[in-house]
Formats: structure tokens, sequence, C-alpha cells
């Protein structure tokens, strides 16, 4: 790995209360983590990101920080996440820690202080603005978690901000002292060895100091009505790229890596080249734009097409599944022959991308979605919407290890905080380690043939062929990418080449000459001369 170890890796995503859990309580935790840091190695990526830990009441699960500089007892101590980092490192494995900083817990001691009065040391460290004079919120901003995004404090007699839950304030990030702060709390992680940050929500950070109201969305009526508007005033500020290059240079300092998540469903991969172009923003960027329905060639090809296109010098990051999503094999699954083919075919394109790459745990033994009832939910958005939106608990129930009758599968020797179903306890490491044709092995390949392949980790960009649907194809340097995005076998014409030959992993391929026959789901790579 260079200096740029970011560009073109691949980071495995932890979600640390559903890994293991070391002591019982039925809650994953740093030392389970450790323990298990072997099988994330042995895949063959190259770095870890671990999904918040930091102190917090929970209310969104850790993504409502009480203390950024230390961890909830909930998942260990610092002496516990040094041991991770000193084990991570010993099996070469960067590590990436969640920074939630666009807001924080209301339980936040800076947020009790700023609450209190407006004359205090903290009274502007949060958006506090006025009602309007029939005691209404000052705008129409509403919460990604539902209803007005102000929330009415009688104390101080206004309104506070906040993007998602009402204990989740929004920082102020007009006061220079918030930004001084929350860099100062990142330098404590990459003092301890950290190697990167996922930035959560990274262009929340700024709102518009006017408080404009945002225009409607055109379209029908949503589940949420916080799809109903542009979010032109809430979010993207201008400003935000000033406070990208105060972490770039400090990151910059320790040789670490950013890679932000950018949340807007109307034009999220224009920002993510935004975001990384140049040499004084984020490293890398991704969006839910790979982690939603769709599943075409099209979709895929004009993403990066367009990422590209806008930012030459950019550098992105992509994704299937995340903690945030109902898990990809589930949600395309209408597109697979079966489970396993899907699965395969889904690595085998998502690892051949130009970019980065990220993984999420259980991805690699080709789980689904696990279907919730209702009082097994914990997720606020998911207890909201019931049942037109089940919330984000099905992604995130925990990791199995065995099926040997353990109703957890090896989690725990407790009842699991999120409940393991029969259609995930099937898929378990265990019995796919016994099986050379398991999801599991076949992840251990693609990624092996990815890491011998400098073009498919390089800086070369893809040249995307056109072909009617279901076939996706590019080329990277010399190696052409030919994918059957469908459950019907196909046949299609690579183009003019020399000495082409079917190379590395593939499934249910035949080449004779030009013609390539892929069948259900169907993939394969095809080197040539040059």
């Amino acid at each position: 790995m260079t200096d740029e170890w970011w560009r073109g890796s691949v980071t495995y995503q932890v979600y640390p209360r559903s890994f293991q859990d070391s002591n019982g309580d039925g809650i994953g935790d740093l030392a389970g983590i450790t323990q298990r840091l072997h099988h994330v190695a042995g895949l063959g990526v190259d770095a870890v990101w671990l999904s918040p830990v930091f102190r917090s009441p929970m209310a969104d699960m850790g993504y409502d920080v009480s203390d950024y500089t230390d961890i909830d007892p909930l998942f260990g101590s610092l002496a516990d996440f040094d041991a991770l980092v000193a084990r991570a490192h010993e099996l070469g494995l960067k590590v990436i820690i969640d920074q939630v900083l666009s807001h924080s817990s209301d339980q936040h001691p800076f947020f009790v202080e700023s609450r209190k009065g407006r004359d205090n040391p903290k009274s502007d460290w949060y958006v506090w603005a006025d009602a309007r004079p029939d005691g209404t919120p000052p705008n129409n901003w509403s919460s990604v978690f539902g209803g007005s995004a102000w929330e009415w404090d009688g104390h101080r007699k206004q309104y506070y901000l906040h993007n998602f839950l009402t204990s989740q304030p929004d920082f102020n990030f007009h006061n220079t002292e918030v930004q001084d702060w929350l860099l100062e709390t990142m330098r404590f992680w990459l003092e301890r060895g950290v190697d990167g940050f996922r930035l959560d929500t990274v262009n929340f950070y700024f709102h518009d100091a006017k408080l404009r109201n945002n225009p409607a969305r055109k379209g029908e009526a949503q589940v949420n009505p916080y799809e109903m508007q542009l979010h032109k005033f809430s979010k993207t500020r201008p400003e935000n790229l000033d406070f990208l290059a105060r972490m770039r240079s400090l990151t910059d300092e320790y040789g670490a890596a950013m890679v932000g998540e950018v949340g807007d469903s109307t034009r999220a991969v224009e920002i993510m080249a935004e975001y990384t172009a140049g040499e004084t923003r984020l490293h890398q960027a991704y969006s839910f734009d790979m982690l939603g329905p769709e599943f075409s060639p099209r979709h895929f090809r004009t993403r990066i097409e367009r990422f590209f296109r806008d930012a030459p010098d950019g550098w992105p990051c992509w994704a299937f599944s995340n903690h945030d999503v109902i898990r990809h094999l589930t949600r395309w699954e209408e597109y697979g022959a079966d489970q396993d083919a899907l699965a395969k075919l889904c690595a085998a394109m998502l690892l051949s991308f130009p970019g980065s790459v990220c993984l999420y745990q259980g991805e690699e033994l080709g789980q689904t979605e696990t279907e919730l009832e209702f009082h097994e939910l914990t997720d606020p958005p998911g207890i909201r919407f019931w049942p037109d939106y089940k919330g984000r608990d099905g992604c995130r129930t925990p990791m199995v290890w065995d099926g040997n009758g353990n109703t957890s599968g090896g989690f725990s020797e407790a009842t699991p905080w999120l409940p393991v179903k029969p259609p995930q306890l099937a898929r378990n490491v265990s019995a796919q380690e016994e099986s050379s044709s398991s999801v599991l092995h076949f992840y251990r390949r693609i990624l092996a043939f990815r890491a011998a392949q400098p073009a498919l980790r390089g800086r070369e960009v893809a040249k995307f062929y056109r072909r009617p649907d279901p076939v996706l194809m590019f080329q990277r340097g010399g190696l052409i990418c030919v994918f059957n995005l469908g459950p019907e076998p196909v046949t299609t014409r690579l183009p003019p080449g020399e000495a082409q030959a079917l190379t590395g992993p593939h499934q249910a391929a035949e080449l004779a000459r030009r013609d390539l026959s892929l069948g259900p789901n169907g993939f394969a790579f095809v080197q040539t001369g040059e």
C-alpha cells in the first residue's frame, strides 16, 4: 500500500452492536470485534470501518454522541479500543472510525449548557432561532426522521435545529469555535492510531444563515415528507467546502483518509464529485445512489460516468449495502437466478468498479434482510413509519458465525439485542468455510483477483460499451468486465481486440472468439492483448 493507501482500497464495515458479543450481554463490543478480526483480514480487505462506539444515550444507536473522546461502556473502554487498533494493524488492516460531527446528543454537556440561556459560552454552539409571530417554526425545514426540523425549547424560548431526532441538535458550524473543537476531537483519535474517518452526513454541516425556506420537490406525496422538499438551504451549503479543507489538512498530517457520506436523493453524484475534486477536500465520498432499488446497466454506467466527468481527479467509494438500507440481495432479488448466483455477480461487479469499495458485514455470506415484527424494532424511523417503512433494524441483525443450534448463531451466549432468524442462521461462517463453492470463498477469490489487477485498483477509468440489457460491459486497462444483470442466459459480442481469453473468477461464462455466452447472473473477465 502506498501513502495513498485509500485509493482503490476495500473497506469492511463492522456494525459493533452486531458483530460479536464477548461479555454475554447480548450486544456486540470492541473485545468481540478484536476476537473476530482474523475473519476480516482473511477476506483480503484493506481496512475496517467501525460504526460509532462513543459515549451515547443510544437514541439513534450511537449516532447521538454525548462524549466524542471516550468509548461507551456498552462497547468497552479506551483500552479495548487501543487493543483493537493494535490487533488490526498486526493483521495489516487500517482502522476507520465513524465521526458524527453535524450534530450531538441533547445530553452532550455543551447542549445542556447552550439551552440554559442566550448569554453563556456555549449559547451559539447550536442552531437556535426565534419563533415566527404565531409561534410556529422559523421556516419549513423538515427532519429526515419525520416532522419539523425545529424543536421548541420552553426555557430558552427559541427553536433549535435537528435534522434527525429531536434528541440530536445540530451544531452551529458558522461558529469557528465549534469547528476548532470538532477538529481537536478528530485529532484525539488520530493520536490513538486510527487511519481514517467515515464522516456521517458530511453535507449537513452548514445551514443557510438566513434560514430561507426550502423549495418544494415536484412529485407525489411520500411516506416521509422529507422527500417532498429540495433541501437547498438546510444542507449542502457552499461554506461546507472550507471546512472540508480544514479536515483534509488535519488528516494529511497523519497520512489518514476520509470518506464522506453524502445524503441527498436528487444530486448525490454531483455532490460526491464536488466534495472530492482536487487535493484539498475529501479523499473519497459515497452516496446512496447504489444503495437503492435501481439495478440496471444504465444506472450503474451513468453513476460512474457522471462522477468522473464532473471530477476527473476526484475519487468515489461505492457500496451496495450498509447499516442504513435494505440489504442488496433483498432489494434486487427479482434479478437473481438464485441467492448465491446474485451474491457472486454483485461482488464481482462492485469490486471491478473504478474507485474504492465498501463491503458490509454479512455481505460475504450472501445475507438477506431480516424480516422483523413490529415489537422487535428498535429503530426510531421504523417505529414511526411502520409498516410502509420498516426501518433499518432488518440489516443490523447479528453476524452469524455458526449454525450449531445456538439461536444467536455464535454471536452471543445471551439473547441478542436483535433476533437472528432462520434464513440468516442458515448462512453462517462455519458452514460456508466447508464449501469451496460458497459465497464466502468466492469473496476471498474475487478480492484476491482485484488485488492482483493494477487496472482494478488504480485510476484507470472505465470505458463503457453499450450492449442491450441486461448486459453491463466496460474495460479497464487490458481487462474487459462483463456482467449479466438478469436471471436468463444471454450472449453478447466483445469489442475487437487481441488475444482475448477468460481470466480470473467467472460464473456461467463461455467464450467463443468474440462471442461471450453468460448464464443467469453470469459474468466474466476477459484479458485482452493490451
